[in-house]
């Protein structure tokens, strides 16, 4: 089974800001010729990433709440500018939506188990991702989705 990471989604106020900030870089990319590829750059390379590349997915938390995720394409580990050592977590730029359990910040990411990542709304065939986000949550909370 493929192993998952988890991050908080800092600066995104829900997964249409997220899917807003994706569709604006990658148009940037284009217009100036390079690649339109979509990357999370992070400080620590996952020692796990043979059980992650081509399997695994990001999940991003929201607002406090497991809300999507993007499949993990690629980790690609590099040296910056200042002789730091990071990484590109290449991700594909589609967005999934996800059921949001609530999340308690973290630093950083986090590996994610297959068995405690959330399924996605889109499984249920219910139609419950065209909610809005609030509305989904605050079902959530009663218990009801």
């Amino acid at each position: 089974m493929a192993l998952n990471l988890i991050k908080l989604c800092v600066g995104a106020d829900s997964v249409d800001d997220l899917r807003a900030w994706i569709d604006f870089r990658l148009a940037e990319k284009r217009a100036t010729g390079r690649e339109p590829e979509q990357f999370h750059t992070t400080r620590m390379v996952p020692k796990r990433a043979d059980e992650i590349i081509g399997q695994g997915s990001l999940y991003w938390v929201i607002k406090g709440r497991v809300q999507c995720r993007q499949r993990i394409i690629d980790i690609r580990p590099f040296v910056d500018g200042e002789g730091i050592s990071r990484c590109h977590i290449v991700l594909d730029p589609e967005v999934v939506l996800t059921q949001s359990p609530p999340k308690r910040p973290f630093q950083g990411w986090r590996y994610l188990k297959p068995e405690d990542a959330p399924a996605d709304l889109g499984d249920s065939g219910e139609g419950i991702e065209k909610l809005p986000a609030e509305m989904r949550n605050e079902l959530a909370d009663l218990g009801l989705i």
